[in-house]
Parts: C-alpha cells; sequence; structure tokens
C-alpha cells in the first residue's frame, strides 16, 4: 500500500511541473523579473542591467477647468535600461484620476507613454492628484502628478447635480 501511495505520489507531482506547456496564456517570464538586493548586499552587475523609467515630464497643470470638464495629458517615458520593463499596476489617488499604461513589456530603448484621465465633476477650486505605479525598474515604484484649479458651477446648480 506504501508503494502505492509513493508512486501515485510522485505521479502527481510530475504531472504539475513547471514546462512551459503549462504557463496560462499571457503570463511573463519570471526572467523578466529580478532582485539584485538580498541580505549580502546588492549585485551591481544585475542592478546595472536593470529597466528604467525615464519620464520626460513626472508633473503636469491642466491651469484653469470648469467643474465637470474631463481632460488627458500623455506623461511620455523610456526605458534607458537593458532588460524589458513591466508595469504590473498604475493607480490614480481617487476615482476622478484614471491612468492607462502599457500592459506588455517596454523593450530597452523604446519610448511608450501613460495616459491620465482627470474627470473635475464634484471637484472645485485647487486640485492636486497622484498616479502611483509599479515596476520592474531601478527604481520600482514611479508617482506623476497632476494639477488643475476648478472654477465651481456657475449656474446655480449644486456639484454631482
Amino acid at each position: 500500500m506504501k508503494r502505492l501511495v509513493f508512486i501515485l505520489s510522485v505521479s502527481v507531482l510530475a504531472a504539475c511541473g513547471n514546462s512551459d506547456d503549462n504557463k496560462p496564456k499571457g503570463t511573463l517570464s519570471a526572467d523578466l523579473v529580478s532582485n539584485p538586493v538580498s541580505a549580502d548586499g546588492a549585485d551591481t552587475a544585475v542592478l546595472n542591467a536593470m529597466p528604467t523609467m525615464d519620464f520626460t515630464d513626472t508633473t503636469h497643470d491642466f491651469g484653469q477647468l470648469q467643474e465637470g470638464e474631463v481632460v488627458t495629458y500623455d506623461f511620455s517615458f523610456k526605458n534607458n535600461g537593458k532588460k524589458p520593463l513591466i508595469i504590473s499596476s498604475a493607480a490614480g489617488s481617487c476615482g476622478c484620476t484614471v491612468p492607462d499604461y502599457p500592459h506588455r513589456p517596454i523593450n530597452p530603448g523604446e519610448e511608450a507613454v501613460i495616459k491620465v484621465k482627470y474627470n473635475s465633476e464634484g471637484k472645485q477650486y485647487h486640485q492636486e492628484k497622484s498616479v502611483t505605479i509599479a515596476t520592474n525598474s531601478k527604481r520600482g515604484t514611479h508617482m506623476l502628478y497632476i494639477k488643475a484649479d476648478v472654477n465651481p458651477r456657475n449656474d446655480g446648480s449644486l456639484p454631482n447635480e
């Protein structure tokens, strides 16, 4: 009986191997992610080969907006590293600020854009919002900022009416 259990266990483990044939569609290779820092210190060769996310600018001022206006801005960046850049997530500081980012790896030397949409509905006066971006770059987390001065509606209606 012990022999049968052992044989079944080995068969199940062999069937659940880490073959690329079993990898779910749309997933990325683990080779694209590395951590050059350990308890023993930093591996400078690995660190220097990591992707970068170099922005043209990280802050945009929309200036004067009318409440309810929806505006967008494209934040351009370039991967000046030696490995593909992966953006794992991008999130606005509130529901009024929505980032749209590339979901595919950005190759070394390639440029791309993160489009940030801001909806001023229900917002008044000076507004400052941010977008947090998680990546596999040297820096890891990047921040983008937008601001605007939103003029209240002058039609007598209340916000969100």
